[in-house]
């Protein structure tokens, strides 16, 4: 996975070509993966978001959920938006949606970061 922006702060885009080892014997990304995808590109969106208040911080999800739109095939290039859509001094609450090259909608993700302070 490879972040491509992070110029707005509590907003990062990643982007990944799923190869075959993302794949079960059909063909088709693992749901594992594409939840991982959302989380880094989450857990990233919360850190820039802290970032832009002036802080330094550790971002810790304490909760998930992905649901999974359509199946993402083996060579699709994946690119997942995140956007902070709510925060605070302790927590951030992130969305993100992981399309494919073609535009469709794989999958939609939300979570919750805890803060901890970075010395």
């Amino acid at each position: 996975m490879t972040c491509v922006d992070k110029a707005q702060p509590g907003r990062t885009v990643w982007r990944m070509r799923a190869d075959e080892r993302f794949a079960n014997p059909a063909g088709i990304v693992q749901g594992g993966f594409i939840g991982a995808m959302a989380d880094s590109a989450m857990g990233s969106a919360a850190l820039t978001y802290a970032k832009g208040a002036g802080r330094k911080v550790f971002a810790a999800n304490v909760e998930m959920k992905t649901s999974f739109m359509h199946p993402a095939r083996v060579g699709t290039m994946l690119e997942c938006t995140a956007l902070v859509v709510s925060g605070g001094a302790r927590v951030a609450f992130a969305e993100a949606v992981v399309v494919d090259q073609d535009g469709q909608v794989v999958a939609r993700a939300s979570s919750t970061y805890l803060f901890s302070e970075r010395k």
